[in-house]
């Protein structure tokens, strides 16, 4: 039997730029079968949460340009379960809008915030770890995080220093941490105490609206307005006059970082962001010499340790080429070095000044 307290945001609002040219503007990498698996990473999110609670509590926070490309992808839901972002505002201004409309329907609702686009391969483990916070936030009025355990000092997240000495597998958090240079990263991995911070959040309703109303006032206030709105027909028009005048903030900076009832699990269940081609790579199958391909049939010789992505079932032959990524898509053929995965966000900006929207 789900629960019909427990309630799940699903953020699919972002653009995933660094896997182009396969996640564009009009149609981001969330939208997409980026492994393979018959199902987009929004679906198989969707799948995930849906196990834990009823589908009609599931709301999916995105821009309002992907309305059509949402409910195409997620019939089970209904168009007001699709809260759509007049303007680009981080998160903590639609995590609020959220757990206002869901304190509207339901009072005790307890609420799960989660990415669309992380990759989670144990479910059982994830669905676990999901009902020992909420337990504790049905007890306590916590803000809670799933940190994921460092397997390397990676330095592009954020960390979380969880308090020592408690062997609760509830832990109060010391503070947030920026992403760390390399040497940093590594004293956080040694200390045993550190956590990578995974952006999936989970509180009452009641606890993250105090927590707004306490440490950003004015945003509180705003949305406060469109209580009476919420859930009915004018809600569309309040979102529209009035989110555009929130703060672009994130709620680690709005929230997580101010309060002091912030508790962290750590997670039991292996987890990527996915957020480029070689996080991809490394969740794949590969081949004895650690090529990954997808939907491609390939003939791959003196190569190795590529990333080979194809739009379409279609052959593909690479000689001679190692570390590479290789994206076949309809108008756009991608051959790059894998060690320099993170300036395809620039080289965007550069295809986008050269040849304008259309590839983009």
């Amino acid at each position: 039997m789900l629960n019909k307290d427990y309630y799940a945001v699903i953020m699919a609002g972002g653009i995933g730029s660094r896997f182009w040219p396969v996640s564009t503007t009009e149609f981001p990498k969330q939208f997409h079968d980026m492994l393979g698996t018959g199902q987009t990473l929004l679906q198989r999110t969707f799948s995930r949460l849906n196990k834990l609670m009823p589908s009609e509590n599931i709301l999916i926070l995105t821009n309002e340009r992907y309305l059509s490309l949402t409910m195409e992808q997620l019939p089970e839901i209904k168009e007001q379960q699709v809260v759509m972002e007049p303007a680009m505002r981080n998160t903590a201004p639609c995590i609020l809008l959220a757990a206002m409309k869901i304190q509207k329907e339901n009072p005790n609702a307890l609420m799960l915030v989660a990415p669309s686009d992380h990759w989670i391969e144990d479910e059982e483990a994830f669905a676990n770890d999901v009902q020992t916070c909420f337990d504790a936030c049905q007890r306590n009025d916590y803000l809670m995080t799933l940190g994921i355990p460092p397997t390397f000092p990676n330095t592009g997240y954020g960390y979380i220093e969880a308090e020592e000495g408690s062997r609760s597998p509830v832990q109060k958090v010391k503070q947030f941490r920026e992403k760390p240079d390399y040497e940093t990263a590594k004293q956080f991995v040694d200390a045993g105490n550190f956590l990578w911070n995974a952006g999936i959040f989970l509180w009452s309703v009641k606890s993250i609206t105090d927590a707004f109303e306490k440490h950003n006032p004015v945003m509180h206030a705003l949305f406060s307005e469109g209580k009476p709105a919420y859930n009915t027909e004018e809600e569309e028009l309040f979102i529209q006059d009035n989110y555009g005048k929130a703060e672009n903030i994130s709620i680690d900076y709005a929230i997580m970082e101010k309060a002091n009832n912030v508790y962290v699990k750590q997670a039991s269940f292996d987890w990527n962001d996915l957020g480029t081609w070689g996080a991809l790579h490394e969740e794949l199958k590969k081949d004895d010499a650690e090529n990954a391909v997808v939907r491609a049939y390939s003939h791959l010789e003196d190569a190795e340790g590529n990333m080979i992505y194809s739009a379409t079932k279609k052959l593909i032959v690479v000689d001679g080429l190692s570390d590479y990524i290789v994206v076949d898509k309809e108008d756009v053929l991608l051959i790059f070095p894998k060690k320099k995965e993170q300036n395809i966000k620039n080289l965007l900006n550069e295809i986008k000044s050269k040849f304008g929207e259309k590839y983009t």
